[in-house]
């Protein structure tokens, strides 16, 4: 991966001699994202991006050596840098604001989902995120290992969410409707799931999982947090 690190991460190497370029990396870039944004993340080629630049294919190895570090320098890109925290507000309400910030990004950019999901060099904004929810975490008594985790089980909750959107607007709506019929023919065999799509309310909070589902994580972290504070902490579970 050391092109791609070289790429995100560029030392005086970065520089060339030579005739001023036409482009900037950052153009070249922004053209592979408005194709990744329109038709999906394959038709980012350095062809169709050459295309849009009005240049020619080679041309452009001047500035991206290839796909791998094109990829890197998108997701990077596409992320951008997190909202800045406001030092008045508590851990809980960062991080509130950080995961809900890195959906928005991500959901405006679905192939993000792809390149989070594969081992990656991280690149400067992308350790901006990481910085940025650890800061909220500054005053709590947990370890590094368990605010990474924090972090991860918040991005997990994200994607999950995206991924779910994907599928079309109103997901759980969709599904509820979809299924209204089926259960009301078969509610013997499935009663729980008849009795939980049928009870009241239960419309008004369908595509409720997002926030349901930041606040029960950060419900356990605070649990956590009071435990290690007050020496209350339960024994961690054995293998």
């Amino acid at each position: 991966m050391n092109g791609v690190r070289d790429a995100l991460w560029p030392g005086e190497s970065g520089r060339r001699r030579g005739p001023r370029p036409r482009f900037t990396r950052e153009e070249v870039v922004g053209a592979a994202i408005r194709l990744a944004d329109s038709e999906g993340l394959p038709s980012a080629t350095m062809q169709r991006i050459a295309d849009d630049l009005g240049a020619a294919k080679m041309a452009l190895y001047r500035y991206i050596p290839g796909r791998a570090e094109l990829e890197a320098l998108m997701l990077d890109s596409a992320l951008g840098l997190p909202e800045g925290s406001d030092a008045a507000a508590d851990w809980r309400a960062q991080l509130l604001t950080w995961a809900r910030t890195l959906r928005q990004r991500m959901a405006a950019h679905p192939w993000t989902l792809e390149l989070t999901a594969r081992p990656r060099v991280p690149g400067p904004n992308e350790l901006e995120w990481f910085e940025a929810g650890l800061a909220a975490l500054d005053d709590t008594p947990l370890v590094g290992a368990e605010k990474l985790d924090v972090l991860a089980v918040l991005t997990f909750v994200v994607r999950g969410s995206i991924e779910q959107e994907l599928g079309g607007a109103g997901p759980e709506a969709a599904l509820a409707s979809a299924l209204e019929p089926v259960l009301r023919t078969h509610a013997a065999r499935f009663p729980r799931t008849a009795a939980a799509v049928a009870e009241p309310g239960t419309a008004s909070r369908q595509d409720d999982a997002l926030p349901f589902g930041l606040a029960r994580v950060l419900d356990g972290v605070a649990a956590l947090i009071e435990q290690r504070r007050t020496g209350d902490e339960d024994p961690a579970p054995t293998e």
